[in-house]
């Protein structure tokens, strides 16, 4: 059993969806990060960095309890565990990692950037929307250009490469994005959306999403100097 500790967020969802897929059985745990659940001592003893997802593997590599954090090394974990959505051939093995490397390094931390300053920045700035929004098309051309040489970002199986970025590209109007100016993006992103475990994986702790907390409070736990005390 996959002990899953998790919040329906674009990492939380590429996990999800990689479960949903593998068919591993898996119990959810909510980690709220609006209410900042992901401060308290249990969590940081699984995730050090305070981030979701984390999992623990009650049948680890040496048979006992594994906790592991930080979404790739679940994802790479995870495949390996159950050699799907991984490619045994090595050329293809590392142009995966090549393309999960990819959506780690820059898909995930400049899409957050152009939408954190387009919509959550207390104070709205040109410099820094143009420049991640510029950015963000840059990361969607370099993906269409990908695509339209492979059905998938790795080849020509779909893999972990794909489930880590798929998620990210969900909120692309949000990042000033139109899908639809990147038509082999678009195709492969329609492909993947379309898949039954993607779907069951897109509603993991969705309805847990709506939890209220007020608006400062959540704020103050994802961007504010709670992130910042010594632990």
């Amino acid at each position: 059993m996959i002990q899953l500790y998790s919040w329906a967020t674009p990492n939380g969802h590429k996990v999800h969806i990689l479960l949903e897929e593998t068919g591993l059985d898996y119990r959810v745990h909510p980690i709220d990060i609006g209410a900042g659940e992901q401060f308290s001592p249990e969590f940081l003893a699984i995730s050090p960095n305070n981030k979701i997802p984390a999992i623990l593997d009650e049948e680890g590599p040496d048979g006992k309890p594994f906790p592991l954090a930080e979404s790739g090394a679940i994802l790479l974990y995870l495949a390996e565990k159950t050699r799907c959505f991984l490619p045994a051939d090595r050329p293809n093995y590392y142009l995966t990692l090549q393309w999960l490397m990819f959506q780690m390094g820059h898909i995930g931390p400049m899409l957050g950037q152009a939408h954190h300053f387009r919509s959550y920045a207390p104070v709205r700035q040109s410099y820094p929307i143009e420049r991640y929004t510029q950015e963000a098309h840059r990361l969607y051309g370099i993906l269409d250009r990908r695509l339209r040489e492979s059905n998938y970002l790795a080849g020509p199986e779909y893999g972990i490469a794909d489930i880590a970025t798929f998620p990210w590209l969900r909120a692309h109007d949000t990042q000033g994005v139109r899908l639809q100016d990147y038509p082999h993006l678009q195709h492969w992103y329609a492909t993947i959306d379309a898949r039954p475990a993607v779907q069951r994986g897109l509603a993991v702790l969705a309805q847990e999403s709506h939890r209220h907390v007020d608006e400062a409070t959540r704020l103050e736990n994802l961007f504010g100097s709670t992130q910042y005390r010594r632990r």
